[in-house]
């Protein structure tokens, strides 16, 4: 049987190939870690927004929530 000759590729060449598969992998590693600070930043704005609003939303019974009888932790235990 013939067989094909190998195809010689110069190393300037199979350097290029190296550095684009490189560079897609650094490119993908980069988006990656722009989306997961996005989403941390999504998250925390999230929750620093809803804690203001929770804030503005009070009553006048927020306030005093731990005013009261202080023996209340106790019913139910059989003491």
């Amino acid at each position: 049987m013939y067989d094909a000759p190998e195809t010689f590729m110069p190393a300037e060449d199979e350097s290029l190939m190296e550095e684009k598969g490189e560079s897609k992998a650094l490119r993908v590693i980069g988006w990656f870690s722009i989306g997961i600070a996005v989403a941390a930043l999504g998250i925390y704005l999230g929750a620093e927004m809803r804690n203001r609003y929770k804030f503005k939303k009070r009553t006048p019974y927020d306030f005093y929530a731990n005013a009261g009888e202080q023996q209340a932790s106790e019913f139910g235990v059989g003491v």
